[in-house]
């Protein structure tokens, strides 16, 4: 997944590839813990994600004046 749809597949590799260098430097080079974080950041976004949807989506509340389908 890319952030920009024309980007080259080389590109992109290196892009992980230093995104991948990054983590693990940044977790003193230590992989498991490099991991960790990783799971963890993951899903701290998914709990902020599901904070954003509405509870009256959830609850298939529609608006009104909106028109079925």
């Amino acid at each position: 997944m890319s952030a920009q749809p024309d980007q080259k597949p080389e590109d992109e590799a290196d892009r992980l590839e230093v995104a991948t260098d990054q983590a693990i430097a940044a977790c003193g080079g230590d992989l498991r813990s490099a991991v960790r974080a990783l799971i963890l950041a993951n899903e701290y976004l998914q709990h902020e994600l599901e904070a954003k949807v509405s509870s009256g989506y959830v609850r298939g509340v529609r608006q009104q004046g909106r028109a079925d389908g």
